[in-house]
């Protein structure tokens, strides 16, 4: 269950992209899908998707939704750069869900029309379970935000690609939450999280690695949509 907070504790937005990494012609980009349990479900048995919420923002003019991202910097994780675009854009802080869910391609939305390369971004995301959220955070004027069930999350991405992490959000889950289960039934320890990392909880997945300009990704490991 999140908890609310009445400050942003000085938070202040990144602006300029000094220190935007790329990736040959790529622009790398970090972002979560926010979510939460419902904290009341009728039917216990219900499907996953029914005991969920995510949360999504708004940009000014638009009526469609997308989930917080924006630009990996070259000096934090790409880890730290999604939770910083959470709290930014979205003013919510959280548990980084330790396995990325993929890496996904597509153009800036001031580039949708082009075809030339330029605004060509890769986009690494990542599952936040949101444990506190700001009364107010940098970029509010900005970026409204508002819980949604799976179903109206799907509907009202302004993306194909974001709808695809959406998809991959539900496996991740459910696989995630199987897991859980069976190592409950096994009798395992599992340390509390919040024992081991403040504010932002982030459990680091091995297969994210910071590019240089030598090094390319391997695309294997992408799903790409």
């Amino acid at each position: 269950m999140s908890s609310s907070s009445s400050s942003s504790s000085a938070v202040i937005a990144r602006t300029g992209r000094q220190r935007q990494l790329y990736e040959n012609e790529y622009r790398l980009v970090a972002g979560c899908i926010p979510f939460r349990f419902k904290t009341f479900v009728e039917d216990p048995a219900a499907y996953l998707e029914n005991r969920l919420e995510v949360l999504m923002i708004s940009s000014p003019g638009r009526d469609d939704l997308v989930f917080p991202k924006g630009g990996w910097e070259n000096d934090e994780t790409v880890e730290e750069a999604a939770c910083r675009e959470a709290l930014e854009e979205a003013g919510v802080r959280g548990i980084l869900r330790k396995d990325g869910l993929g890496v996904w391609e597509f153009r800036s939305k001031s580039r949708q029309n082009s075809c030339s390369l330029e605004g060509i971004c890769r986009g690494y995301m990542f599952a936040l379970e949101v444990t506190e959220e700001l009364d107010s955070w940098p970029e509010e004027d900005n970026h409204g935000r508002i819980w949604l069930s799976i179903e109206e999350a799907f509907r009202r991405s302004r993306y194909d690609w974001m709808r695809g992490a959406l998809e991959r959000f539900l496996i991740v889950m459910s696989e995630t939450l199987e897991c859980e289960r069976e190592s409950q039934m096994r009798g395992d320890l599992v340390a509390p999280v919040k024992e081991l990392l403040p504010e932002h909880k982030i459990l680091i997945p091995s297969w994210f690695e910071k590019p240089t300009v030598t090094q390319r990704i391997d695309e294997r490991l992408f799903v790409l949509g």
